[in-house]
C-alpha cells in the first residue's frame, strides 16, 4: 500500500457498508458483489460504495498520514535540520537512496537486491555511530515506525515539542478555589488580586477546614491566577466583562449590505462640543445620525438639546428620503451636480434633486437600532410602520453589532468636533481649562456646520472600508460608493408631504368632548371639532387618533372622516416664546391647583408666560433660564426638521411650509388684537425698571454665525433662507415667506425710552472672542 491511499478493494476483503460487515465476492465492470454474515448478497457500484460516510476496509493498516512539513517552521534551527536528516536516513534504508524515490544513486549496504532491511537497519546504526552520533539499530527501527505514522514530525526530538503547564505542580484543591472564585468575580466590581487571594484562603477553610490547605505564595498565586484566567478574561474590567457576556457564541460573521438602505444604523451620543443656549447658557448638546451600511454615508442628523425624543429618531428616517439643498453661502462645489453622484440621469428621475447637496437620498429597508428608550418606543415603531422600514433591535449591550455607527462617532470626534469652538474632549481627564467660554455656536448652527461638514469632510473622504470588487487597492468615499450601487439598485424617490410628517408624531387615542381634546392639562379646541363632539369615531374602540409634536405643543392633529384637522391650544395666545412639552411639565409641577381643572390650566399657561418672560430678562433661577433655553432651542431644531422633511415631498414651497407660515401669520395678528384688548403690551413682556437696567448691563456672549474663513462668513443672520441663524425661533409676529411683516413696538422702560435688546442682531459675533484659536472645518476637510 502507497501512502495515502485507500485499502485496495480485492476478493476476500472485510468492508463496513451501511452499518454491516461484508465480504467481497467478485469485482467487475465498476461493480462490487458483497456478501454479509447471514448470507445476504448485494451488488454495488464501486463508486457508490467508497461515497458511503461509513465504508471502511477492516483489518487494513491505517494509511500513512502526510507529513506536516509546515510545523518545522517554528522550530529551532537545529532541530529542523536534524529531524529532516533523519529522513534522509530512514529513505535510504527504506528504498536504497536518500531521495526516497529509488532512482538515486544506491550506496554499498543498502542495496534492496543484495541487503535485507535488518542488514539495512545495521549499516546505518554503524554508519550514524561513526559519524559521532551513536545509534542502536533499536533506535533506526524505531525511527523508521515514527515517520511511517507522522511523517517528518514524528522525526522531531520529543523533548523540544513537549508542552510545559503553567500550573506546574500545584495542588489541584487549589486550582478548583481560585478557578470558583474567579467565576464568581464576573458580575462583581474590579478588584485586585490581594482580594482574590483572602477569597481563596476563605473558600479552602470552608471546603477542607482552617489550615489543612496551603496558598502557595503571592508571586506563584498570581501566575495560576493568571493561568487559570487565560481565555476566560476574569481579570479585564467591568465592562469588557460586561461585553463579552452580552455578545453571541462565536463564531461572528461579518455585515454585508450590497444596496444603499438595506441595512441603516441608528444611535446616538453626546457631541463633544460646548453649544450656546439662550441668556448665554452652555450645555453639550445630543447628536443622531443614521448611517448606510453599505455606502458609509451620513445619511441625516439631528442635533438637539440633551434628550432626543422618539419624535426625533422617527424624522430622521423621514430626513434620509428627501434631499438637501443647498444653503445661502456654501461653495458651488458642495452641490450634487459638482460631485461624483450622476446627477444628469437622476434629476430625470427625482426632480427634487434640482440644487441639492451632495448627499445621498437613501430609502431605508431596515434599520439597527440599540435598545434605548428612543427607539424602542411605541412613536418609534409606529414610524417605522408607516415608512415600511424592518426594525431590528442589536443584542443587549453588546454595541459591536452597530460597530459601524460606533466607529462612525469616532471619526466625528476626530475629525470635525476638535475643531470646533467649545471642544470638551473625550472625558474630563481631557478637557480644558473654561471650556465654556470657548463655546461660541448655537444648538442651530452647530447642525449646519455639521450638515455642512458632511457634504464637504465625510461624504467626498476616501472611506477605507470601501473597496469595489474591481478596484480593490482603491478607497471609495460614500458618495462614489452610493453612485456605483444605484447603477445596479436603482434609485426610487419616495416624496413625502404635510400628511406625512404628521403620521411620524406620536400618537394617543382618546375622545372629543364638549370643552374639546385635553392632554396634560392643556386644552386644544376648535370649530372643526364642533360634529364630533361627544360622538364615537368608525374605530373598534370609538375613541379619535391625535397626533402631537412634544417640541410643539401649542398645536394637535385630528383625524377626522374628511382629513387631518388642526386644533390648537385653547391659550395658546398668552404664550409668545416657544416651548415644549418638558417645559410644560416643569411649570405644571410648581403650580398648585386651587380651582377647578380649567382655572387650573390658565394658571399653569400665565405661570409658563412668566417663566419664559423672566428667562428671557435673566432674573429667573438658573434652573428656570435652562429650561426656557432648552425650549427654544428644540423648538428651533423642530421647525427646521419639518421645513427639511415635510415640504421638500412636493417641492421647494411646499403645503407644510405655507401652512405653518399661514398659522403663524395668523396667529401673530390675534396675538397682537388679543394683547392689545386685555392690556398685556410690551409693558408686561420688559419689566420693571430695575430689570430693564440689570438687562443692558449684562455683558452679551457673541454668536458666531459661520466659521472663520468659511464662504459667506458674516453673512446676515436673518437673511432670507438661512434657518439657522442666531438660534432663535422666529417670532410669531414675524410674518410668512412673501408677506409684510406685522408692526410690533419695542418694549419701553418706564422712562418711555426703549431698552437695548437682551441680545444682539448684529450678522456675526460681537463683544468677547474665545480664547482658542478656531480652525476651519472645510479648509481642515481638504487638506485631509
Amino acid at each position: 500500500m502507497s501512502g495515502g491511499r485507500q485499502p485496495a478493494i480485492g476478493l476476500g476483503v472485510r468492508v463496513r457498508f451501511e452499518g454491516r460487515a461484508w465480504v467481497v465476492a467478485g469485482v467487475l465492470a465498476g461493480q462490487v458483489r458483497l456478501v454479509a454474515e447471514d448470507g445476504e448478497m448485494a451488488a454495488v457500484l464501486l463508486s457508490f460504495l467508497f461515497a458511503a460516510e461509513d465504508f471502511a476496509v477492516l483489518g487494513a493498516a491505517a494509511p500513512r498520514r502526510v507529513g506536516a512539513r509546515s510545523r518545522l517552521d517554528g522550530l529551532p534551527a537545529r532541530v529542523r535540520e536534524r529531524a529532516l536528516a533523519w529522513e534522509r536516513h530512514v529513505r535510504e534504508v527504506e528504498t536504497g537512496s536518500a531521495d526516497g524515490a529509488g532512482a538515486g544513486v544506491v550506496r554499498a549496504g543498502y542495496d534492496l537486491e543484495a541487503f535485507t532491511l535488518g542488514q539495512r537497519e545495521k549499516a546505518k546504526a554503524a554508519e550514524l555511530t561513526a559519524a559521532g552520533m551513536p545509534t542502536s539499530t533499536v533506535t533506526v527501527r524505531r525511527m523508521r515506525a515514527r515517520y511511517r505514522e507522522n511523517g517528518v514530525w514524528g522525526l522531531v526530538d520529543g523533548r523540544v515539542t513537549r508542552t510545559q503547564s503553567a500550573l506546574g505542580r500545584a495542588d489541584e484543591r487549589v486550582l478548583a478555589a481560585i478557578t470558583a472564585v474567579l467565576e464568581e468575580q464576573r458580575e462583581r466590581s474590579d478588584g485586585t488580586l490581594g482580594r482574590l487571594r483572602v477569597y481563596a484562603e476563605r473558600l479552602l477553610a470552608e471546603r477542607h477546614g482552617p489550615g489543612v490547605v496551603e496558598l502557595p505564595s503571592p508571586a506563584v498565586f498570581a501566575r495560576l491566577v493568571r493561568a487559570l484566567d487565560e481565555g476566560e478574561k476574569v481579570l479585564d474590567g467591568a465592562r469588557q466583562r460586561r461585553w463579552r457576556s452580552a455578545r453571541p457564541a462565536p463564531p461572528f460573521t461579518t455585515v454585508v449590505s450590497l444596496a444603499p438602505g438595506e441595512l441603516v444604523m441608528l444611535d446616538s451620543t453626546v457631541l463633544d462640543v460646548m453649544a450656546v443656549l439662550d441668556d448665554g447658557l452652555t450645555e453639550r448638546c445630543e447628536l443622531t445620525i443614521a448611517l448606510d451600511v453599505a455606502t458609509r454615508s451620513i445619511c441625516a442628523c439631528v442635533v438637539r438639546p440633551r434628550g432626543t425624543r422618539a419624535v426625533d429618531a422617527a424624522v430622521l428616517l423621514a430626513q434620509m428620503m428627501v434631499p438637501v439643498p443647498m444653503r445661502p453661502g456654501w461653495p458651488e462645489a458642495l452641490a450634487m451636480q459638482q460631485s461624483a453622484i450622476p446627477y444628469q440621469r437622476l434629476l430625470d428621475i427625482d426632480r427634487r434633486l434640482e440644487g441639492a447637496a451632495a448627499r445621498p437620498v437613501i430609502c431605508p429597508q431596515t434599520v439597527v437600532v440599540d435598545h434605548g428608550k428612543v427607539f424602542v418606543s411605541d412613536a418609534f415603531t409606529a414610524a417605522c410602520a408607516v415608512l415600511g422600514v424592518s426594525l431590528q433591535p442589536a443584542p443587549p449591550g453588546n454595541p459591536s453589532a452597530k460597530g459601524h455607527v460606533e466607529r462612525t462617532f469616532s471619526s466625528i470626534n476626530t475629525l470635525f468636533a476638535q475643531y470646533v469652538a467649545g471642544y470638551t474632549g473625550s472625558d474630563v481627564t481631557r478637557r480644558g481649562v473654561a471650556v465654556e467660554d470657548e463655546a461660541v455656536w448655537s444648538i442651530a448652527q452647530l447642525r449646519e456646520l455639521f450638515e455642512e461638514w458632511v457634504i464637504s469632510g465625510w461624504q467626498s473622504r476616501p472611506h477605507e472600508g470601501l473597496r469595489h470588487p474591481l478596484m480593490p487597492q482603491q478607497a471609495l468615499s460614500p458618495n462614489e460608493m452610493w453612485a456605483a450601487l444605484i447603477a445596479v439598485s436603482g434609485h426610487v424617490p419616495v416624496p413625502l408631504g404635510r400628511e406625512d410628517y404628521i403620521e411620524l408624531m406620536p400618537s394617543r387615542r382618546q375622545k372629543i368632548n364638549d370643552y374639546g381634546i385635553r392632554i396634560g392639562y392643556r386644552t386644544y379646541d376648535d370649530a372643526a371639532l364642533n360634529p364630533y363632539r361627544g360622538r364615537t369615531s368608525d374605530a373598534p374602540d370609538g375613541l379619535w387618533e391625535i397626533h402631537a409634536d412634544p417640541h410643539a405643543p401649542e398645536r394637535v392633529w385630528v383625524r377626522l372622516p374628511e382629513g387631518w384637522a388642526d386644533v390648537p391650544w385653547i391659550h395658546r395666545t398668552l404664550v409668545s416664546s416657544p416651548f415644549t412639552d418638558f417645559t410644560w411639565q416643569h411649570v405644571k409641577q410648581t403650580v398648585a391647583q386651587r380651582s377647578s381643572r380649567a382655572v387650573h390650566e390658565h394658571d399653569i399657561a400665565l405661570a409658563l408666560r412668566e417663566l419664559l418672560l423672566r428667562a428671557g430678562a435673566g432674573t429667573g433661577s438658573r434652573r428656570e433660564r435652562k429650561v426656557a433655553a432648552r425650549a427654544r432651542a428644540e423648538a428651533v431644531a423642530g421647525h427646521a426638521l419639518a421645513h427639511d422633511c415635510g415640504p421638500r415631498g412636493d417641492g421647494p414651497d411646499g403645503p407644510l411650509r405655507e401652512h405653518v407660515a399661514g398659522e403663524r401669520a395668523q396667529e401673530a395678528e390675534e396675538r397682537g388684537r388679543l394683547d392689545a384688548d386685555d392690556g398685556l403690551g410690551a409693558d408686561d413682556g420688559a419689566g420693571d425698571e430695575e430689570a430693564a437696567a440689570r438687562r443692558n448691563r449684562r455683558p452679551k456672549r457673541p454668536v458666531r454665525t459661520s466659521v472663520p474663513g468659511q464662504h459667506g462668513a458674516g453673512r446676515d443672520d436673518r437673511a432670507p433662507g438661512n434657518r439657522g441663524g442666531t438660534g432663535r425661533e422666529p417670532d410669531l409676529h414675524e410674518a410668512a415667506d412673501g408677506e409684510k411683516p406685522a408692526p410690533r413696538k419695542p418694549p419701553a422702560d418706564g422712562d418711555g425710552n426703549s431698552p437695548a435688546p437682551s441680545r444682539p442682531h448684529a450678522p456675526g459675533p460681537a463683544g468677547k472672542k474665545p480664547a482658542v484659536t478656531v480652525y476651519d472645518p472645510l479648509q481642515e476637510a481638504s487638506q485631509w
